[in-house]
């Protein structure tokens, strides 16, 4: 047993530190004494320690597999700047030239160097496998060890060949580290590594510093943005975005509104990137707009806000990317943008994969929509998912606990739920097992005889939105599980079948609803999204009069988030109104002169000083497809042509044409419309838009059920919106 005296004379020494933090004393403990180990401790815990010291006060040379360049100088510079001598550690990666290497390898076998990290590609060559076998090495430590499994979130195949490499050099103790691993990942991770019996220390998952918040994506999620880091002024944040196109546009956003911000991505090139990195680590510009190449092991303890544009594809990734917020102790803010239209788009994205991989992705990404859609606590969700437990009634910091929606008591059906899981043998997933509840026989239903199991329908009066909350929270309380192995069928877990056979209370929580035209539930803003809910309502009340006089739903007029922007930015210029998102010339010429007159008139009667800082500055889209649209139109091309030649996916296509018809320019697809749909199918659509009040299209999908798809509905739409309020 390694002597405590030792090890913290050591810490002092080393790293200046009286005590350690959590269990590093007993993580490094059990490595002095040869043991196999896995760590799991959250960002900010300290696992960088937990195999330095032990290197440090180690014979030979410790070796480390870390996944990125930049992680490893950033570590390397750490280590060097606690000791006194340059060469006591090392990476050795693709970036170093022959002259380097050689050096590098001269130092490590004269015993200076007491960490040498490398890459797992570079761990593979065989002239770096005969240089690992003549030298004294103490152990050997993964670094991001989550990147082992097809399941963690930064999946790396290269990292499934470290264990044959470890064992062609020999036989060494294996300290494994991750910030985020779900049991399962665990499991997988020592199954790979070859270190089943591996002493585990896990640390709580609970940053109780962190606010949690999921609001919904509208169309003025960049005008959201800007606010709120206006309000927040020389704070350092970081806004995650999937594309690297969408992080070059935002970035250029923020910059053109006065935000110093710069972008990161994987595309850049080395010298670039890394001086955007340098330039945000020393403060020199306040955000970092990233895709998710951005922030392994980057160490700056003040990020004060973490915002993600798009929905992450794993609550892991979530994890660890808003665990970058707050790791000095202070309030972290974490918030998610979240639209269920990004997620068909990254369920679109995984069609190139392979069977596996596509289903591996899919129960990921929906684990994150559960997490976004579910009005629990979601710091309890959180914690559930990573296997701990939670049982505060209220954290008090994330959006569902500060705004608690309705509960129902649901107790009865709660234990039905669990009844009909286990006598169908616990064979199904969550999606089967809703139709199954409500009783909707699909043919798959009807040809694998499962309408005809007991309890088929048994919540028929229930709507399936409902069942499938049910469902979900009976998983975060821990009363059913998910066999991921098995495609994420559910299991009833001894903690539900107490339950299910001496059945008592289980109050419900009403899911959150994001339409998207949806509130910002939870949030501290104003429920319509506007800065001025009562400048908003008299613009709706205008909308309306002037709705009703040309005999036409308001909607037509201007859409909700354009007054939304007008409550927000107090626009008193014909030129200031066409700078608002969705109104255009036309609509600016038609409408404008009302509006502008009611917004002076109210900024004057009630003394206003007008925020400059959301009058939110856009940047020319470049190559913008509207033009040719409309010239294609008005030449009565084929609409699908026209999709083809600009190189959208139809989807893309159609969001062009409604953003060009809201906007207040006429353009006559009907020609396209009534070559492909018969006159009765347009006018039963053309009716429930007359009658509707805002034309919304998630309702209207709703209303017309499979009868038509969605792009059907939003094609007829566009025609008519440009025909009747154009």
């Amino acid at each position: 047993m390694a002597d405590k005296s030792q090890i913290l004379a050591a810490l002092k020494t080393h790293f200046g530190f009286e005590a350690f933090k959590g269990n590093q004393f007993e993580i490094i403990s059990s490595l002095l004494d040869g043991n196999d180990v896995f760590v799991l401790m959250p960002t900010g815990g300290g696992k960088s320690l937990c195999y330095q010291l032990p290197a440090l006060m180690s014979e030979g040379t410790a070796v480390v597999v870390s996944p990125l360049i930049a992680l490893m100088k950033n570590q390397v510079d750490a280590v060097r700047n606690f000791e006194e001598e340059e060469k006591v550690a090392h990476f050795l990666n693709s970036s170093l030239s022959k002259a380097a290497i050689e050096e590098v390898k001269n130092d490590v076998r004269s015993g200076r160097t007491k960490l040498l990290y490398v890459a797992p590609e570079s761990l593979a060559k065989g002239e770096n496998v005969e240089f690992l076998k003549s030298i004294k090495i103490s152990f050997f430590a993964v670094d991001e060890a989550h990147c082992i499994s097809e399941w963690g979130h930064d999946f790396r195949p290269e990292y499934r060949k470290i264990r044959p490499m470890i064992s062609a050099i020999g036989d060494f103790p294996v300290i494994a580290l991750t910030a985020t691993a779900t049991p399962k990942v665990q499991r997988d991770i020592q199954r790979n590594l070859g270190i089943p019996d591996a002493e585990v220390f896990r640390s709580s998952f609970n940053r109780k510093n962190l606010y949690y918040e999921v609001r919904p994506k509208t169309k003025d999620v960049d005008r959201d943005i800007i606010r709120f880091i206006k309000n927040n002024p020389g704070q350092s944040g970081i806004i995650y975005c999937l594309s690297r196109k969408k992080v070059e546009e935002l970035a250029e956003t923020l910059r053109i509104n006065g935000i110093k911000s710069l972008p990161y991505h994987a595309g850049m090139d080395v010298q670039t990137r890394s001086a955007n990195q340098d330039a945000f680590l020393n403060e020199e510009t306040d955000v970092i707009v990233a895709t998710i190449a951005f922030g392994m092991g980057i160490d700056k303890p003040d990020v004060r806000y973490v915002i993600h544009y798009d929905i992450p594809k794993s609550l892991e990734g979530y994890y660890q990317e808003t665990g970058r917020a707050g790791r000095d102790g202070g309030v972290g803010r974490c918030i998610t943008f979240y639209s269920r239209k990004d997620l068909q788009k990254l369920e679109k994205l995984m069609q190139s994969k392979s069977v596996q991989e596509q289903e591996i992705g899919r129960q990921l990404l929906y684990e994150t929509a559960d997490y976004a859609e579910s009005s629990v606590c979601r710091r309890k969700i959180l914690l559930h998912y990573f296997g701990e437990k939670y049982d505060e009634p209220n954290c008090g910091c994330c959006d569902n606990c500060v705004n608690p929606r309705e509960r129902t008591e649901s107790g009865e059906e709660a234990a039905e739920v669990l009844r009909i899981i286990k006598s169908s043998g616990e064979r199904f997933r969550a999606d089967y097992m809703v139709n199954i509840l409500i009783g909707r026989a699909t043919d798959e239903i009807r040809n694998g005889g499962y309408d005809r199991l007991e309890g088929f329908g048994v919540l028929s009066d229930m709507e399936d939105k409902k069942v499938t909350m049910l469902l979900r929270q009976l998983f975060i309380a821990g009363y059913i599980s998910k066999d991921l192995d098995n495609y994420g069928v559910l299991k009833v877990t001894p903690e539900g079948e107490a339950f299910m056979n001496n059945p008592g209370s289980f109050e419900l929580v009403q899911d959150i609803d994001y339409s998207d035209t949806a509130l910002e539930a939870g949030s501290p803003e104003v429920a319509s999204g506007a800065l001025d809910p009562a400048l908003f309502r008299m613009l709706a009340g205008l909308r309306k009069d002037l709705a009703r006089k040309r005999g036409i739903a308001p909607y037509l007029v201007f859409m909700d988030p354009s007054l939304e922007a007008m409550a927000t930015s107090y626009p008193i210029t014909l030129d200031e109104l066409l700078s608002v998102p969705g109104v255009g010339a036309g609509k600016a010429a038609k409408y404008g002169k009302e509006f502008i007159e009611l917004i002076s008139r109210y900024v004057k009667e009630n003394e206003i000083e007008r925020p400059d800082d959301v009058r939110v500055k856009l940047i020319a889209k470049k190559g913008s497809p509207k033009i040719s649209i409309i010239q294609a139109i008005d030449r009565r091309i084929d609409l699908e042509e026209v999709c083809d030649s600009l190189g959208l996916d139809f989807e893309e296509f159609v969001s062009e044409l409604e953003s060009i018809v809201e906007a207040g320019t006429k353009i006559d697809i009907e020609y396209y419309i009534r070559d492909i749909f018969e006159d009765d199918q347009i006018e039963e659509i053309c009716d429930w838009l007359r009658k509707s009040e805002d034309g919304d299209v998630e309702q209207a999908i709703q209303a017309f059920g499979a009868d038509y798809d969605e792009e059907d509905i939003r094609l007829i739409r566009v025609m008519f919106i440009s025909k009747y309020g154009n």
